[in-house]
């Protein structure tokens, strides 16, 4: 898939990686479409990145739960001139608890059901709504119609203790990514993920300094948190490596997460 004038579309894409990868598929000659619950942001993206006589960028507001929401994000893909790429960047912890508290008591249910609605239902609703829309494009000369990729996390493998819930929903980004290629094999759209270890993103802006050290201690090599801009330079390998597909890359410095 060839970046140079292709429209890729950013879910979660008004921070954090999602930003940055706006950032980068823009300066490498796509159209972007950023498409967030923060209008703000959202708007102060796009406006950063501008447009030119090839490139374009455009916010839609609105949530990866919505299938309302998600066409219009689509749509206005569609609109630019089809939609070949999407980056499901939409998600986050909602907090963290244990499977029983200190004092016994349970996992609050709800939030264990909303961060699993957040990130693997959000993915998988841009997974399925963008895939008919890439269905129904012409294909490229080698029979390729567009790429998804999915973002999971480390957590997937080996959560730490109070991560019951994302670990669990990103592990689910993780176990659809093989089975939703094989899916989507016959359209010519391929699926991959990335699982990044800790990627320095606004959020750690707020950490204490003394929490920053311990988790880029942790790190083998190189001994620091991960630029966002790294995660968006795989992005861009993932996209425009025909032959990588069904496939999930670790993105962490060969990090392995401590139980706690």
């Amino acid at each position: 898939m060839e970046l140079d004038q292709s429209t890729a579309l950013i879910t979660g894409g008004a921070s954090g990686l999602g930003a940055a990868t706006a950032r980068h598929l823009h300066g490498l000659g796509a159209s972007v479409v950023v498409f967030d619950r923060d209008a703000a942001k959202g708007e102060q993206i796009v406006s950063e990145l501008g447009e030119t006589a090839r490139t374009k960028a455009v916010f839609v507001a609105g949530d990866v739960l919505s299938t309302d929401d998600t066409e219009r994000a689509i749509a206005a893909a569609t609109e630019l001139g089809g939609l070949r790429v999407v980056v499901a960047c939409a998600g986050g912890a909602r907090g963290v608890q244990r499977t029983l508290g200190r004092d016994d008591q349970p996992h609050d249910l709800d939030l264990f059901a909303d961060t699993i609605q957040l990130n693997l239902v959000g993915s998988f609703n841009t997974a399925r709504l963008a895939a008919a829309a890439m269905a129904a494009q012409e294909p490229r000369d080698d029979g390729e119609r567009g790429v998804i990729v999915f973002v999971a996390s480390i957590a997937g493998y080996e959560g730490q203790i109070g991560q019951v819930a994302y670990g669990s929903a990103k592990a689910g980004i993780i176990g659809m990514t093989l089975i939703a290629a094989r899916d989507l094999a016959s359209r010519g759209i391929r699926v991959n993920a990335i699982a990044p270890g800790t990627i320095r993103t606004e959020a750690w802006d707020l950490a204490p300094a003394e929490m920053l050290e311990s988790f880029e201690s942790k790190v083998p090599f190189p001994r620091r948190l991960g630029d966002p801009s790294e995660f968006a330079a795989l992005v861009e390998h993932l996209v425009t490596n025909r032959y990588l597909n069904g496939h999930v890359v670790r993105l962490d410095g060969a990090i392995r997460f401590d139980p706690r």
